[in-house]
């Protein structure tokens, strides 16, 4: 029985800004040699990222770290998380 690891990035996600009246936030995130901007209308459950470029590869994951740390995510913070693939 082999044990194979499976690939893993680890993404860095900066929060731009922040705003509870408009319910959004906005900023970007960077895996291996790709950088995306990022708007989540978290009032709305809904993640616009751009580029297109690569953009399958970091949404879902990105979407679940959001939503997971949501209240602790804060303007001028830096963040990351782990995709368990090889971006």
């Amino acid at each position: 029985m082999s044990s194979r690891r499976l690939p893993e990035t680890t993404a860095y996600v900066r929060v731009l800004s922040q705003s509870w009246m408009q319910g959004k936030m906005e900023g970007e995130v960077i895996a291996e040699f790709y950088q995306w901007e990022f708007q989540w209308h978290f009032s709305r459950g809904e993640l616009y990222v751009k580029p297109s470029l690569g953009r399958a590869l970091i949404q879902e994951p990105l979407s679940r770290f959001l939503e997971q740390q949501d209240y602790q995510l804060e303007p001028g913070g830096d963040y990351s998380f782990t995709i368990r693939a090889q971006i």
